[in-house]
């Protein structure tokens, strides 16, 4: 009698899930295990009626219970990770899921909730390289690409952010948020595409040609002396020079990391992220330029500074 009724139970479950009546079907489950509580079926059920149900905590139970009664069942510890994410126990999920993958290395959706629980944890690194063996695995998970993409998009890696798009949106070709993905990496490629090219196609400023002469260099007497009272001006003037000169490259360094980096990383960011940008394009290129100018005029001050170190060598071996 008891067999009937725990047989007639398990039908009854059935038929329910079949229907899709959770609510239905979880007590009848729940009957069913008060009868054989030792069956992994039922508790895998039960799960998932419960995670149907929203009731995260009870489904996490019942895939645990089979994990106990069934270590062997690769898909029981995938779910069991896939609640655990859920619930905020990101690094029991990733403990489930890795095992689940060691017992069935060819489980997508076990990849796929790898590279959801890594992406929670901020690891995008990993939770790429989740989704890529997801989509070896099943190159026809669309979700899969799309979060990809989405994780190249945050690491500005426009190129395979437009690829892992295009790649979701043949698999589902009426996704909107993958269009709308899509079309932004497209034209953050586009824009950073120009911005190297314009910046490939300015001519560097010239650089100064340090102590550069036409004629050729005077030969040194090895015995000769320098006199400090006969060529103490000449002396005093070189120290002077020497002095700039060395400032000069110092304020060079410093114009380089205070104002040329920082407007060629806010032009560019304003060409890639208009909508967040602080200032308006016109607002960057004049920063950028008026950096420039400034740069270009340390050169010269420079060169000018060492022109005249090269002017007063030539007169201290000449006299």
């Amino acid at each position: 009698m008891a067999s009937e009724t725990f047989d007639s139970l398990v039908l009854q479950a059935k038929e329910a899930i079949e229907l899709k009546d959770w609510e239905m079907a979880r007590p009848v489950l729940q009957q069913a295990l008060s009868i054989k509580s030792d069956l992994p079926d039922l508790h895998y059920n039960l799960a998932t009626v419960c995670f149907q149900l929203e009731d995260l905590s009870a489904a996490a139970f019942h895939f645990k219970e089979v994990t106990r009664l069934d270590p062997l069942r690769a898909g029981a510890y995938i779910n069991l990770g896939a609640v655990l994410n859920l619930l905020d126990r990101l690094d029991e999920a990733i403990d489930m899921l890795r095992r689940g993958l060691q017992l069935d290395p060819h489980r997508a959706e076990g990849y796929y909730n790898l590279g959801l629980v890594h992406r929670r944890k901020g690891q995008k690194d990993m939770a790429i390289q989740a989704y890529r063996e997801a989509v070896r695995v099943n190159p026809r998970m669309a979700d899969a690409h799309y979060n990809m993409a989405n994780l190249f998009m945050d690491k500005e890696q426009y190129g395979q952010a437009t690829a892992a798009y295009k790649q979701a949106l043949q698999l589902r070709p009426n996704w909107d948020r993958a269009k709308q993905g899509y079309a932004r990496a497209k034209d953050l490629l586009d824009a950073s595409s120009a911005t190297h090219s314009a910046i490939a196609s300015q001519p560097p400023p010239p650089m100064p040609e340090f102590g550069k002469s036409t004629t050729p260099p005077k030969k040194l007497d090895p015995d000769r002396m320098v006199d400090p009272i006969m060529h103490g001006q000449l002396l005093n003037n070189l120290h002077r020079a020497t002095i700039e000169s060395e400032n000069y490259s110092r304020h060079f360094v410093k114009l380089l990391e205070s104002e040329i980096e920082p407007a060629i990383k806010e032009l560019s960011s304003c060409l890639l992220h208009p909508s967040s940008a602080t200032n308006d394009l016109g607002q960057c290129v004049s920063k950028f330029e008026k950096a420039m100018n400034s740069m270009r005029g340390l050169q010269r001050e420079l060169q000018s500074t060492m022109e005249r170190i090269r002017t007063i060598g030539d007169q201290l071996i000449e006299s």
